[in-house]
């Protein structure tokens, strides 16, 4: 590194990079994912037919039936294959999961899918034609004359949305969704029927084991039969090890980037404006880690249920917190950058009056982020606004000799009544 600041040549920062360097590796690999060649082939399947509610329920046994042969073949789901992965959107187009939380919708939509499946290899289902089709909804006076419709003697329902882009298609309604999970272990030792459609035996135990990456698979396809298929607080044991070593990883990245950062930002303040904004890359590096934590947790591990649910929650949580970090980080250069302009004098008024202008923009992006992040975590937006404006008048009450004179600085900051020099004389 000839040639470059000092701060950058001395051998403990040059390990540090060597770990963020790694880290920035590891993470690239996993967040690309499959290979663009794959991903570009055109895989021509079928789509799910949710016109009516026999057709939602063939369309999802069907596909799920279709999982059920694949995995039994290749003892994995690869979700870096298309063509795999059209096969289970068509069965996760039968459910409606507008109202699962945001941060981790894919991921229990998909175990509601495969309880339901086991539900329905356990139940008694009617015929075929004794399930409404298009043709008897249309006969019957059209779309608004069949709204629901409940597989008899069972807890699943099949209802038309009313509003959003699958408005009028027949789905899996978000109350069959909410309790799915629950339904399904009250029947779990019920004998799977002898009749009807085909079932898909122990789907949900090979949901709650098997890998995600064809050179785990082979890994895990070795293990003996506890490792494999034993489970410990709801995990397959063969997870625990790759959790804890990549929560581990985890923690060691982001502590690396922000020792990094605080010991390099200071001095890259004084070096100028670009070494500064270089060493916003520690700060975001550390946001992006929970993420691939997120990824490599649902995407390789293949973590299910509760503790898949979270893990998904500590990292975006933890995410959410580092953005906040990047936010007053990227507002403090903002107004060194201003700052450093040759007009304005770095310790003048105008100065000072840049440093909280931005200090305030940076407050109102993190409770907007705040809001919407407590929302995408599930807490209803109703819940985030009541405690962000209890908080609110609890700090205002607890603060408001320091706020005044926050505000009467500004005031005087931006109003400029004096300047330096005059004489001021207080009544």
């Amino acid at each position: 590194l000839e040639g470059s600041p000092a701060i950058f040549r001395s051998g403990y920062s040059s390990r540090r990079f060597s770990i963020l360097y790694v880290g920035v590796a590891v993470f690239i690999s996993l967040v690309w994912g499959a290979d663009t060649s794959t991903a570009q082939e055109l895989v021509k399947l079928r789509v799910a037919d949710t016109s009516s509610p026999r057709d939602t329920l063939r369309s999802f046994i069907d596909a799920a039936n279709e999982v059920h042969v694949l995995i039994r073949k290749e003892t994995y789901l690869d979700r870096g294959d298309p063509e795999h992965m059209a096969l289970a959107a068509r069965v996760l187009d039968c459910i409606d999961d507008s109202e699962l939380p945001a941060f981790a919708r894919r991921e229990r939509a998909g175990e509601v899918a495969v309880c339901l499946k086991e539900i329905l290899d356990r139940v008694q289902l009617p015929s075929w034609e004794e399930i409404p089709d298009k043709e008897e909804i249309i006969a019957a006076g059209g779309l608004e004359a069949l709204t629901d419709y409940r597989l008899p003697d069972t807890r699943i329902t099949i209802s038309r949305v009313e509003q959003g882009p699958r408005r009028h298609e027949y789905l899996f309604s978000p109350g069959t969704v909410d309790r799915a999970v629950e339904y399904y272990h009250t029947i779990a030792s019920s004998p799977y029927r002898t009749d009807g459609p085909e079932v898909s035996e122990d789907l949900y135990r090979w949901y709650l084991s098997s890998p995600g990456h064809p050179a785990l698979a082979a890994i895990v396809k070795q293990l003996p039969d506890n490792m494999r298929l034993g489970r410990t607080w709801g995990v397959a044991n063969w997870k625990w090890p790759g959790l804890i070593v990549a929560f581990l990883v985890a923690l060691v990245l982001m502590a690396c980037a922000y020792r990094t950062q605080l010991s390099f930002t200071s001095r890259a303040r004084e070096m100028g404006l670009f070494w500064y904004w270089l060493t916003l890359v520690f700060p975001v590096f550390a946001m992006l880690v929970p993420l691939a934590l997120k990824y490599t947790a649902y995407r390789y591990l293949t973590l299910r249920s509760t503790p898949l649910y979270i893990t998904d929650f500590i990292a975006v949580f933890i995410a959410l917190v580092a953005a906040i970090i990047v936010i007053f980080a990227i507002s403090n250069r903002i107004a060194a950058s201003i700052i450093a302009s040759p007009s304005i004098n770095p310790a003048g008024l105008n100065a000072q009056l840049i440093r909280i202008v931005c200090q305030l923009a940076s407050l109102v992006l993190v409770v907007t982020l705040f809001l919407v992040g407590g929302q995408y975590l599930g807490i209803p937006i109703a819940t985030v606004l009541a405690s962000a404006g209890i908080g609110g008048v609890a700090v205002a009450l607890a603060a408001q000799d320091t706020l005044k004179t926050l505000f009467g600085t500004v005031n005087l900051l931006s109003d400029k009544p004096f300047r330096v020099g005059d004489r001021i004389i207080f009544k």
